[in-house]
């Protein structure tokens, strides 16, 4: 394909999963929060500012205070990204990025709950209801024990669900002190061999070494070297202007799950009936076969031509046990992909991937 667009970008999970040769074409991702833009500009521009401010063990004290700080100063500091397309905040990013990794669950940066920063403080809106912050904080939880010490230091973080919300949890503790770093491979040379290093941060510093991290940033910076990070609604990456200028287009739309089929905080940027209008854009365009249109939701929760095909998957339900996002866990196996008439579909030959079996051999 000559183009993608990615406008409910999130992880960037497809994106990074496309065959390295696409790298060089004409990519577009958009996503309307901005600590995920933040993130992803600051990762392209100053990878290992990003590595030094997300380069932190775990400590349910830095969370709380951290994420206070990001839900009020790092969000002012941020508030330019929309109108700058240059601007990014490496520490926002950092400390956002690091967080994520402590946590579990939706939450992370919503700022909606009664916990606010007062005079060097952490005061309850609740108890004090004349300061007239109720609901602009961040809840007080546990956060998620198991990978304590680790940090961002694993693999490359998962943020499918990132940036939505503020909730106090505890650090997950299960292999405290160990600081096991698993990889899937060697990130800075591009090598496909499983890995597996032990992580010290001040031992890798001690002996001229810097920790993984920072290879993890600079391999990302090199993926997204070409790539466009918008901020902003959906409907602007997906216009005319842009998606008629570059040949074939790749338009792959994950919107907010719909109806009553996920938690109320699980987006950080909601409102309205997203996935409804999204749908509406794919069935006005879903008969231009220079688009290649692949539309996520739940079984049952877009009704599509026959022209459409469908594809089913299971989410590994990872994390989502127990009272945290348990919603998901009811739903994890009516994931959907609904492709395009302008799809090709590449059968998986005797040499595929396992991965391109799983999937069908279709890219959108």
């Amino acid at each position: 394909m000559d183009n993608y667009v990615e406008p409910f970008a999130g992880s960037l999970a497809v994106l990074l999963e496309r065959p390295a040769h696409h790298s060089h074409r004409v990519e577009t991702v958009n996503d309307a929060d901005a600590y995920i833009a933040n993130l992803w500009r600051a990762i392209s521009a100053a990878p290992d500012d990003v590595a030094r401010w997300a380069d932190s063990p775990v400590n349910e004290v830095d969370l709380v205070a951290r994420h206070a700080w990001l839900v009020t100063s790092g969000r002012e500091r941020i508030a330019q990204i929309e109108g700058d397309p240059d601007f990014f905040d490496a520490k926002v990013a950092g400390w956002w990025l690091w967080g994520q990794c402590s946590w579990i669950g939706s939450g992370w940066c919503a700022g909606t709950g009664p916990w606010v920063a007062r005079d060097g403080l952490l005061v309850d809106t609740r108890q004090l209801p004349h300061l007239g912050d109720a609901g602009q904080g961040v809840n007080r939880q546990c956060p998620h024990l198991g990978d304590a010490g680790q940090g961002v230091n694993r693999q490359c973080p998962h943020l499918g669900d990132a940036g939505q919300g503020v909730n106090r949890q505890r650090p997950h503790l299960g292999d405290a002190g160990q600081g096991a770093v698993h990889s899937s491979g060697d990130m800075t040379s591009g090598g496909s061999g499983a890995t597996t290093a032990t992580w010290d941060s001040a031992a890798h510093w001690r002996r001229g070494e810097e920790p993984l991290v920072y290879g993890y940033m600079r391999a990302l910076q090199t993926r997204l070297r070409r790539v466009r990070v918008c901020c902003g609604d959906w409907s602007r990456v997906v216009t005319d202007g842009v998606l008629s200028r570059w040949g074939t287009v790749g338009v792959f739309l994950d919107p907010p799950y719909g109806g009553d089929v996920r938690t109320s905080d699980l987006y950080g940027v909601d409102g309205g009936d997203i996935a409804g209008d999204v749908r509406t854009w794919a069935l006005d365009h879903g008969d231009d076969q220079h688009l290649r249109i692949a539309l996520c939701g739940y079984d049952g929760e877009h009704e599509m031509p026959d022209s459409w095909r469908v594809h089913s998957w299971s989410s590994s339900g990872a994390y989502l046990g127990g009272g945290v996002g348990g919603v998901n866990r009811k739903n994890r196996h009516k994931e959907r992909i609904w492709l395009s008439p302008g799809c090709i579909d590449e059968r998986p030959s005797l040499f595929s991937t396992s991965r391109d079996s799983a999937m069908g051999g279709t890219q959108p």
